[in-house]
């Protein structure tokens, strides 16, 4: 089955960026939409932007401006470069794909271990 792995977290102060980066591996057939999703404790986990296959993107009206989703579909890898960051961007920050892993299989939604984000004030 496929799985997902995120890299690029960690701490950071207030007004400056990370790079998320969410690869997918093992067997994959296609990869539908990816995207970002984050939360804190005590809280849903909530959209942050997601991509489709041909590059449409979504993004939580939160971080519009100031984040960019992007993937590369030859090397099954999505991006969140997040910019101008502020202490309530502070979040476990989880990809999300969609992925059939073989002609025969069904679709199925895939997630990431997280990465942590912390952002210091």
């Amino acid at each position: 089955q496929a799985q997902l792995v995120e890299s690029g977290g960690g701490l950071v102060q207030a007004g400056g960026s990370l790079r998320l980066s969410c690869a997918a591996s093992g067997s994959i057939f296609v990869i539908y939409n990816m995207g970002w999703y984050r939360q804190v404790p005590g809280k849903e986990r909530e959209l942050v932007a997601t991509v489709t296959p041909s590059g449409t993107t979504n993004y939580a009206d939160s971080v519009k401006g100031r984040f960019t989703i992007s993937r590369d579909n030859a090397k099954n890898t999505v991006y969140l470069q997040m910019n101008s960051l502020a202490p309530e961007d502070t979040a476990v920050y989880y990809c999300n794909a969609g992925i059939r892993s073989s002609l025969w299989s069904s679709y199925r939604d895939c997630w990431g271990q997280g990465t942590q984000v912390t952002v210091s004030s």
